[in-house]
């Protein structure tokens, strides 16, 4: 029989560029969760905490329509979309609660088939007024550019306009496995913001966990200290504020 896969943390960092009307940069070193959610149903890391305390956690209620069954939402929506041979593996990269809070501004779900090619992934945006949205990319390819309108409002520095651009990738090298998911935006006039997430991953273990809560400590906390830090400095640079709109009125957008 398969080996069941494990439950995986990935270490590395964010990049986010805005190129107009101020050029705007920043990087900061982070980790995540790669979990492999039909794995974790028969068992899976024990060493993550899942749907109770712990230094780090992992709490089905933060994701889709906030139940206690994320993975069964997600098998629904792709259902409702017409999506019914993603019955492989569903790797799930997000962020953790640390000391039981958290916040996810986006989380990718890669969705495969039995096979184990991938058939879809869900881009799941959580925006600072709690608000949620998801992007279904239908048939998509590592390395292959993926595209969707924006419709949901982010940041109060972006207008809803213009389209997203999607590229990920997953790949083993040397034995170290890795994996990219970049995001850019285009308005109307070209390419806007060019934002990414990186990281080497690591089996979930009491070793690697007491290295993501010591040695970043603060994580999640200062994910939204950062996204607060990064707008008084848009501010300051001039670029105009844009107050949030109504969300859209589907929650899926293909």
């Amino acid at each position: 029989p398969a080996v069941a896969a494990q439950s995986l943390i990935g270490f590395g960092e964010v990049r986010h560029t805005r190129l107009k009307p101020a050029r705007h940069a920043f990087s900061y070193p982070t980790y995540f969760l790669m979990l492999p959610l039909r794995a974790m149903q028969t068992g899976g890391s024990t060493a993550l905490a899942r749907n109770r305390r712990g230094l780090l956690s992992f709490h089905d209620s933060d994701h889709g329509d906030g139940g206690s069954d994320c993975l069964a939402w997600l098998d629904a929506l792709l259902l409702a979309q017409g999506i019914a041979d993603a019955q492989g593996e569903v790797w799930l990269h997000t962020y953790p609660r640390v000391l039981g809070y958290t916040f996810k501004p986006v989380s990718f779900w890669y969705c495969h088939r039995a096979d184990g090619t991938l058939r879809a992934i869900v881009v799941e945006v959580n925006n600072t007024f709690g608000e949620r949205h998801c992007y279904l990319l239908d048939a998509p390819r590592y390395g292959h550019e993926l595209r969707a309108d924006k419709v949901f409002h982010v940041s109060p520095f972006c207008r809803i306009e213009g389209s997203y651009r999607f590229r990920f990738m997953r790949a083993r090298r040397d034995n170290i496995e890795k994996t990219v998911a970049r995001i850019d935006h285009d308005d109307a006039t070209g390419p806007l913001l060019q934002t990414s997430v990186a990281g080497s991953l690591q089996t979930i273990n009491a070793a690697s966990l007491r290295k993501a809560f010591w040695g970043y400590p603060a994580m999640t906390f200062g994910v939204l200290a950062r996204i607060h830090w990064q707008a008084f400095k848009l501010w300051r640079k001039h670029v105009p504020f844009i107050s949030k709109p109504q969300p859209p009125t589907l929650f899926v957008t293909r």
